[in-house]
């Protein structure tokens, strides 16, 4: 198999540059993402003040590595529960439904028989 060199492009890594509508959109869905981490894991990032390649690149990482904190977390706490024998989530009971009250029409039906 012949190799063919490419080379590499210049200027593709500007910190500088102000973001492109790609990385507003990627800003836009990890903004997302991240609020809906527990709180101990989201950055202190104001996201709609990212105006350069370079704060675009530092709140992507910031926020992806949260996500994986917060993963690697929760198989820990899986791994913990399982290891104790718990199973599945532990939820709250829920409470009895009311007695069903019968339609005033169905009364009025049985008071004229």
């Amino acid at each position: 198999m012949t190799l063919i060199p490419v080379p590499k492009p210049k200027g593709v890594h500007n910190p500088g540059r102000p973001v492109n509508a790609l990385l507003q959109a990627q800003i836009h869905h990890l903004r997302h993402a991240e609020r809906n981490l527990p709180l101990r894991y989201r950055t202190e990032i104001y996201a709609n003040a990212i105006r350069t390649e370079g704060e675009a690149a530092a709140y992507i990482r910031e926020v992806t590595e949260a996500i994986h904190r917060a993963h690697e977390d929760a198989a820990k706490e899986r791994a913990k529960s399982a290891a104790k024998g718990k199973r599945g989530l532990t939820i709250a009971a829920a409470a009895e439904r009311p007695a069903r009250k019968h339609s005033s029409k169905a009364k009025n039906k049985k008071q004229q028989q």
